[in-house]
């Protein structure tokens, strides 16, 4: 992954080894010697030869140095070799250090010259004209640094705040009510990933508004029939109190007040991240409580803890019973074992099953698959029964699917974690 501060680091020493890099062409490649130097150095030869010997006096000396200033106009000044001034002509020089070898040297009047005669004297000149103080030359330098930093660390800058412009965008999409809204994920660095985060609660989202809104559509539909049927009964029984009818009336009532239940339930599973209870729960002798409420079912299997809600987990092993009961045909089995650090639950009847397209579809709210029920005139719907089950699997940490096989093609198994005791926990003897 590259890293945001990687590459703003990295931009930074780009542009200043670009200053450096060149600096240096600038230093290689600049004539040598300068225009300046050059002229400095006409001016010690054409001086040297005219001006009078070092034990002249100071007066000769200094018509000589005023006889070149007139002619060249340019300031100097002439020191003996203890840097003791012995003449000079025009404005004011700055004197040579003793850790001078000659060359350039800087003063308050600005930058000069300084020359090296053979006989250890010092001639300092500096050209007239406009001058400039050290100071700019160092200001100059460090402002061309910043500016190559700035042409350099733009493109990184505005492509970083493009794409977050473009996730903002993204954002505000969705919050004036585009659930499909999406942004293009740039990159592998934090933007990208705050890209990728955004994409999946977009999608998220997306996904849960969908399904509350399928709920409500097929609630909606699924209430229609018991309330009809109990308005029908409702009527009929004002002219006759027929026992049949009151108990088909209470089968409908009865129907009516699961199918709510379950709605909530789902409702409630999808609000709630958490578990109201935790305790540490006999996952065989729960299955064994459920499946003696039924006929023609069986548990098998060995004792295995797990840790979680024991009225869901109830309501879990009873939807896969009552679901196999249902749809499939018996005997159902019921078995649960340890594997490894998980606890498999696995109900199982003699039915033909679903087809292999719609085995994950039956975990839907209120799939139905036409046709497929027992004498054919009617669809055959899972209600809310096993969209129950995984949702609670889910809660637990665990997962539900469909696991056909070619001797119990009607096979659903539940995987969770198995149970240690965790904080808060009711350990159950």
């Amino acid at each position: 992954m590259h890293r945001l501060y990687k590459q703003i680091y990295l931009a930074i020493i780009a542009s200043l080894m670009l200053v450096v890099l060149f600096g240096g062409m600038m230093w290689r490649f600049a004539p040598h010697p300068s225009p300046g130097e050059q002229g400095f150095e006409l001016v010690g030869e054409i001086v040297a030869p005219a001006l009078p010997p070092a034990d002249a006096d100071d007066a000769t000396q200094q018509r000589t140095l005023d006889r070149v200033h007139d002619r060249l106009n340019v300031d100097l000044a002439l020191f003996d070799k203890d840097r003791r001034l012995i003449a000079s002509a025009g404005g004011r020089v700055p004197t040579p250090s003793r850790r001078e070898t000659g060359g350039w040297i800087y003063g308050r009047g600005g930058p000069a010259w300084a020359i090296r005669l053979p006989d250890d004297r010092w001639l300092v000149a500096r050209m007239r004209g406009r001058r400039w103080h050290p100071l700019l030359g160092i200001v100059a330098f460090l402002g061309g640094i910043a500016l190559a930093v700035a042409v350099c660390a733009y493109p990184l800058v505005r492509r970083l705040t493009g794409r977050l412009e473009r996730l903002q965008a993204g954002v505000e999409q969705l919050g004036a009510g585009d659930l499909g809204a999406r942004v293009k994920v740039e990159g592998r660095d934090e933007v990208a990933m705050l890209a990728e985060s955004f994409n999946r609660a977009a999608a998220r989202i997306e996904d849960l508004v969908g399904q509350h809104k399928l709920l409500l559509a097929n609630a909606s539909h699924e209430l229609r029939t018991p309330l009809s049927r109990i308005r029908m009964g409702v009527e009929l029984l004002k002219g006759a109190a027929d026992p049949r009818r009151k108990a088909d009336l209470e089968r409908d009532v009865a129907e009516l007040d699961a199918l709510i239940d379950g709605i909530l339930l789902s409702s409630r599973l999808d609000a709630v991240k958490g578990l109201d209870r935790r305790e540490e729960i006999d996952l065989l002798a729960l299955a064994a409580e459920e499946a003696a409420r039924y006929e023609h079912c069986t548990v098998t299997g060995e004792p295995v803890t797990v840790c979680g809600d024991r009225a869901l987990l109830r309501r879990m092993v009873r939807n896969l019973i009552e679901n196999a009961e249902r749809h499939g045909a018996p005997p159902i089995e019921v078995d649960v074992r340890a594997d490894g650090a998980r606890a498999s639950l696995t109900v199982s009847d003699r039915g033909p099953g679903v087809p292999p397209d719609d085995r994950e579809r039956v975990f839907t709210p209120f799939f139905r698959r036409l046709g497929s029920d027992r004498g054919g005139d009617r669809s055959s719907g899972a209600g809310l029964g096993l969209t129950l089950v995984r949702q609670i699997a889910h809660r637990h940490g665990g997962e539900a699917r469909w696991m056909a096989t070619a001797a119990r093609p009607s096979t659903v198994r539940v995987v969770l974690p198995r149970g240690e005791q965790a904080p808060g926990a009711t350990r159950l003897a």
